[in-house]
């Protein structure tokens, strides 16, 4: 599930969350709504290019993945998984989330 919120007095985020509540990734902060819109509807079309993610290890040995546009730009960041295989299927399961919607949600 998708989900737009507003996250300070002028920006927006957007996070990907699956069924049972987890979120398996939170964006950046949006100046406005439709710059919102605009890159999760980028993003529909842009999932299975392979550069558009960025996987990491942080400090502790927690892996993660970044999320950017066709650009390179960071879009948001995944939450942090205890092993790599995890983090594959968090990015398996984004890809799967967002061949499956239909339409962007209103805020």
């Amino acid at each position: 599930m998708i989900q737009i919120k507003k996250h300070k007095e002028n920006s927006y985020r957007f996070s990907v969350n699956t069924s049972s509540g987890s979120t398996i990734l939170e964006s950046i902060d949006f100046s406005n709504i439709e710059d919102v819109k605009k890159s999760v509807a980028e993003l529909q079309g842009a999932l299975n290019e392979r550069k558009i993610f960025e996987r990491k290890t942080d400090h502790s040995g927690k892996f993660l993945f970044l999320l950017k546009n066709k650009e390179g730009q960071l879009i948001g960041s995944s939450q942090l998984y205890s092993s790599e295989a995890g983090m594959e299927n968090g990015i398996k399961n984004l890809k799967t989330y967002f061949d499956t919607i239909s339409n962007i949600p209103e805020l």
